[in-house]
């Protein structure tokens, strides 16, 4: 029975290690989309609606590694600590 708890207790302790770098990288890789965005559109601001469309676009790839982490550590969570 012991190994029971063992088990979940690495359920538990993966599925936050995997929100917690899963989330790390994407959200600092936002903050650098974002500040060339704002950078470029300063520089070209006759532009700025393709560079806003090109931001959003690339935000939203970004985005979905940080899902697919959630979507992970939940699926750990759920089949985990049955």
């Amino acid at each position: 029975m012991e190994g029971v708890y063992i088990a979940k207790a690495a359920a538990a302790i993966a599925a936050a290690l995997a929100m917690g770098i899963g989330s790390l990288m994407p959200a600092y890789g936002q903050g650098i989309v974002g500040a060339k965005a704002c950078e470029n559109i300063g520089k070209y601001p006759e532009s700025a609606r393709d560079i806003r469309n090109a931001m959003m676009m690339a935000m939203g790839m970004i985005e979905t590694s940080a899902i697919y982490a959630l979507l992970i550590s939940g699926a750990l969570i759920v089949f985990g600590l049955r």
